[in-house]
């Protein structure tokens, strides 16, 4: 086995074995150099390969990353984020940021009979890490039990999920540049590329929630699997 496949070898088995945990920093290349006793050339072709596999993130004067896995979520259905990060082996953590009543709003998308709303904006959170941007909106109208939980710890959508049921829902789903605001909660630049899903769900033609989230263009998949129709 050549150095370079040693090394390669050695940092993914960490990487998939969890010893290694997504966000840390692995050894630089003159440490890996002092180690193996390669060329740096040969550090520097290992670490490479690695990031092209996506296990890494190579960043310039600050090092190498064990890389966040991306979120896989089939474009049909109403996904729960919590469960998702926790099913790739991630920490979730819910962290609101705006509760309120309104009878009315000025969102276009929010514009049909219902109401009162009860409007709410947080992150979720993956291992310590911003990983989407969220902006909902649930028809008290539907929902009347929705205003007394307090979506601390929960995600609204994780609640809906498992107590609210509904018939029909619709996704938008688009590409966007990341506005300031949400850019900063999100660690990225501003108009950074991120991916914005929309989606409205109804119980029998009544208006049941809406939302509005966005993700860091690297976090998050939209997958499908289909067969040709006959």
């Amino acid at each position: 086995m050549s150095i370079e496949a040693r090394i390669r070898g050695e940092i993914e088995a960490r990487i998939r074995s969890g010893e290694w945990a997504p966000g840390m920093r692995i050894p630089f290349e003159h440490e890996l150099v002092a180690t193996y006793g390669c060329a740096r050339a040969t550090a520097n072709k290992a670490l490479s390969r690695l990031a092209r596999e996506g296990l890494i993130e190579r960043r310039r004067r600050a090092g190498s990353f064990v890389a966040r896995p991306q979120i896989r979520s089939a474009v049909v259905g109403v996904p729960d984020i919590a469960l998702l990060v926790e099913r790739r082996g991630e920490h979730y953590r819910w962290e609101p940021m705006l509760r309120t009543i309104v009878q009315h709003t000025a969102d276009p998308e929010v514009q049909h009979p219902g109401g009162p709303w009860l409007h709410m904006e947080g992150l979720h959170h993956a291992s310590g890490a911003p990983f989407a941007w969220e902006e909902r909106w649930i028809d008290l109208g539907t929902v009347p039990e929705a205003a007394a939980v307090p979506f601390a710890a929960e995600p609204p959508g994780s609640w809906l999920l498992a107590n609210v049921p509904w018939t029909d829902a619709r996704h938008r789903i688009s590409a966007i540049a990341a506005p300031a605001a949400v850019a900063r909660l999100l660690d990225r630049p501003a108009g950074a590329p991120c991916l914005q899903v929309e989606r409205w769900t109804w119980r029998q033609g009544t208006p049941v929630t809406f939302v509005r989230q966005r993700f860091p263009g690297d976090r998050f998949n939209l997958v499908e699997d289909f067969a040709p129709a006959p």
